[in-house]
């Protein structure tokens, strides 16, 4: 693969994102001066898709609560998802009765982050169904985004009804995933129809895929939610260091570390079927042995069973021009989260790795 240059340093590498500019170094060490690259990135990547160029803080604004983000909105503005706008005062995009948002059976087992730990992916699932419903949002802004395409579904697609959703169930799904995208910015409607579905139907687990940035008066109900239906809560933890997790995805990981320390308290409180599990995507040049042992050991900080998945990387969206994640520091990697303290980890798309 060519070789690029960091901006910074001019270090050159094959392992430097041509579009961030900026290479993993640097972004620890040096960001007061790789900020201005990554800021540049990320607004140019939002431009395309009409999206809010950066998290608004508007004094005078609105407040949105719907996510760990709390845009506050300008009149005549958008939040950071792109669903939320302020007209005459209020926001609009809050009824929990809509959202923009598709969905298909999926039949089981299905390629979920969660399948090595799931119910899902047993003999007795066996023709049974996954409700997969994807939402056309997102709060962070992934240079290496896999469901990039949503992007042109935010201010494309029309608003759904969860009354329309309802009617895709029937006798056979067993399960009901919300990712996307990402379930938080439209949580009070995946809450809604988690709801009004396990009405209809008992034996139903309800399962999150997550960047994790709920906001707290939210993140309880969806505790309770799949801890209650048998579901599991998949958080996606892309990097351990703030400004590297900042420059990978637009915005900075406390909120994410500590919505996921509130779910480990939960942990214990079922025994069949992990409540919670973690993943993250070995993106070569910028997810190391660092970023791996920093994200596992503070998951082994909460609990030590609580199941990690390693994924290897396909190049994407922004970050087109990285390699394919190496066998070699994959299985290394491997070994750095188990040395962490973690006593349940596993490697997935090991059909990608070079």
């Amino acid at each position: 693969m060519p070789q690029k240059d960091c901006h910074v340093c001019k270090k050159e590498s094959h392992l430097i994102s041509g579009f961030l500019g900026v290479c993993l170094e640097c972004l620890r060490f040096k960001f007061h001066s790789a900020f201005p690259y990554v800021k540049k990135a990320h607004e140019e990547s939002r431009a395309v898709f009409n999206l809010p160029k950066s998290v608004p803080r508007d004094a005078g604004g609105k407040t949105c609560s719907l996510c760990a983000l709390s845009c506050q909105i300008p009149e005549g503005g958008g939040g950071f998802c792109g669903l939320k706008r302020v007209r005459n005062g209020v926001i609009l995009g809050l009824d929990a009765r809509y959202a923009k948002v598709s969905w298909y059976l999926d039949p089981l087992p299905t390629n979920c982050v969660a399948d090595w730990i799931c119910p899902g992916s047993s003999k007795e699932e066996r023709g049974n169904y996954n409700l997969a419903v994807f939402f056309h949002a997102c709060n962070l802004n992934c240079l290496y985004c896999q469901n990039w395409h949503f992007r042109e579904l935010t201010s494309t697609s029309r608003w759904e009804s969860v009354d329309a959703m309802l009617s895709a169930l029937n006798e056979r799904v067993s399960c009901v995933c919300f990712f996307g995208g990402d379930p938080s910015p439209q949580v009070h409607f995946a809450i809604n129809f988690s709801q009004r579905v396990l009405k209809r139907k008992k034996k139903l687990r309800i399962c999150w895929e997550t960047n994790g940035l709920f906001s707290k008066k939210f993140l309880k109900k969806v505790v309770e939610l799949s801890l209650e239906s048998g579901g599991i809560i998949k958080f996606d933890l892309k990097a351990y260091n703030k400004e590297v997790h900042l420059a990978l995805t637009g915005y900075t990981n406390e909120a994410i570390l500590e919505n996921f320390a509130e779910v480990a308290k939960h942990f214990d409180e079922r025994k069949s079927v992990p409540l919670l599990t973690a993943s993250t995507l070995l993106v070569p040049g910028y997810i190391d042995e660092k970023e791996v042992e920093g994200i596992a050991k503070f998951i082994a900080s909460q609990n030590p069973e609580i199941p990690y998945r390693l994924l290897a990387f396909y190049p994407h969206f922004y970050m087109r021009d990285l390699p394919l994640t190496s066998k070699e520091f994959a299985y290394r990697a491997l070994e750095i989260a188990k040395s962490a303290g973690l006593k349940r980890v596993s490697l997935g798309n090991v059909h990608l790795l070079r």
